[in-house]
């Protein structure tokens, strides 16, 4: 039974076709994995077994007499606890969230249910997605399987650690600055950050609006393709979705990189990087170029610099709208000891946001407060133009750019918990992708000292499709993916 967890989305879709598993089988199977390591990991933060059960129960009923069965039909899912789930807890990994049950689906949900997906839980994350270590939860750390005295990356921590581990087939994510990707990296998947509007984000609980992606994190870049197949897509129920067709993205997953053009951008490899991440990504470009791909080490983004310092303006500011609506009067906590509304609202918001978040939010309130609009805000907007021309620029003559996921490998859990600064600095190549709103993929591209190392391709606006060509022919070349944790 535990061989049947560790199958990717096209294996166990094959295997579903031909009847020869059920959909109950794998599902047991991914539950058993989760009974196993649970108490290791903490991934999770709601298991539905009784929901999951009844659901392959079902689609096993459906197989019998259909012969349109999707690639995802059947197969064992879990979701980051940021996307609404009808009737299933949604948290946030918050406390001001912990009893919080939607009454409604997010899209993304609504599409993988229309493929009868089997949603097996929800996953532990940084409170509110604020975090780069899922360290920041509300209720508990998630711990790396590569080294549980490691962090697995933040938020979408714990949706990276349940595929690393076989605990689910495949899981949905959210990326504000590199919330999919760095995860994906620490951890050894594959985590891919769509363009921004490629997916939708109605019933995603906002963190930075203009910056918040959903996507997949898969064991391999089939399976992501074939996620992406069936979560992309305009949405009229979201604002900033783009009502553009969506291809099927399986076509260009293709062995060789003949014809491409990748670009370096030198200043991805920052001062300070681990000299064993600098040196697994050479090798991974060495290998790219040996795919058929032409490659420029000069090519240069000099405003990156100013990525980090831009992007804590702009998101702790659109945090701090986005998280006025907890006022403890519609949903959620409600602290009740109080003699006024206004007390209410204030000791909710002191006792129902956890130490990061209230960071965050000061960050973005006094950053938007009168008299420093102009200063922080404003500025900050430009410069997030001048880094989307920069990208706009460099998609002329690349096809697109390769780079390090972080520039470490995963730190210690608690290591820079008391230094906010050195956390942030974590995202350093991821946080630039969300700010011009380019697609972006994490593909494992080896290890040190026994921890995983990613690699970080950027492409061009809804150029998907190029991303997923450069990282399969890499992953065909190499068996980095195969390898799993020491659990």
């Amino acid at each position: 039974m535990n061989e049947l967890c560790q199958l990717t989305i096209h294996e166990a879709h094959e295997l579903l076709k031909r009847r020869g598993i059920s959909s109950v089988e794998l599902t047991k199977a991914t539950l058993k994995r989760v009974d196993e390591l649970e108490s290791k990991v903490h991934a999770c933060v709601t298991i539905t077994e009784d929901i999951a059960l009844k659901a392959a129960e079902k689609v096993d009923n459906y197989i019998k007499t259909s012969n349109e069965i999707t690639p995802l039909t059947g197969i064992p899912t879990l979701i980051k606890d940021v996307i609404c789930t009808k009737g299933i807890r949604t948290t946030c990994s918050s406390k001001m969230l912990e009893n919080f049950i939607p009454p409604y689906n997010a899209t993304v949900i609504e599409k993988l249910k229309a493929q009868k997906a089997v949603i097996i839980g929800k996953t532990n994350m940084d409170e509110f997605a604020m975090g780069s270590s899922t360290e920041h939860s509300a209720f508990f750390p998630t711990h790396n399987p590569w080294d549980l005295s490691r962090v697995p990356g933040g938020s979408s921590g714990g949706s990276a650690v349940g595929i690393a581990t076989d605990e689910a087939i495949y899981a949905l994510g959210s990326d504000t600055g590199g919330s999919i990707r760095q995860p994906a990296g620490f951890c050894s998947v594959v985590g891919l950050k769509p363009t921004y509007g490629r997916v939708s984000r109605f019933g995603l609980v906002a963190f930075a609006s203009s910056l918040d992606q959903i996507g997949p994190i898969t064991k391999d870049v089939t399976d992501c393709a074939l996620v992406m197949n069936a979560i992309a897509g305009y949405d009229p129920r979201d604002s900033t979705s783009v009502p553009y067709p969506v291809p099927d993205y399986t076509r260009q997953l293709i062995p060789d990189l003949k014809g491409l053009r990748i670009g370096i951008p030198q200043e991805y490899f920052v001062e300070g990087m681990q000299k064993e991440v600098r040196a697994a990504l050479e090798l991974a470009i060495g290998k790219l170029q040996e795919l058929g791909a032409e490659i420029d080490w000069e090519a240069h983004l000099p405003h990156t610099k100013y990525a980090l310092a831009a992007y804590y303006i702009l998101a702790p500011s659109e945090a701090s709208a986005n998280l006025a609506r907890y006022d403890g009067v519609k949903y959620g906590f409600s602290h009740q000891n109080a003699s006024n509304v206004i007390e209410t609202t204030e000791k909710t918001r002191q006792f129902g946001f956890g130490p990061e978040v209230k960071r965050r939010i000061m960050l973005g309130t006094y950053a938007l407060s009168a008299g420093y609009y102009d200063a922080y805000y404003l500025k900050a907007q430009k410069v997030r133009t001048l880094i989307k021309q920069e990208f706009d620029q460099a998609f002329q003559k690349y096809d697109a750019l390769v780079a390090p996921t972080s520039p470490t490998t995963a730190f210690k859990l608690g290591e820079k918990l008391e230094d906010p600064m050195q956390m942030y600095l974590s995202d350093v190549c991821t946080l630039p992708i969300n700010i011009a709103g380019i697609p972006a993929i994490s593909i494992p591209a080896g290890f040190a000292n026994g921890l995983p190392i990613g690699m970080q391709i950027m492409g061009k606006p809804f150029d998907e499709e190029t991303l997923l060509h450069i990282a399969f022919a890499y992953e065909q070349a190499t068996d980095w993916h195969k390898r799993k944790p020491p659990l």
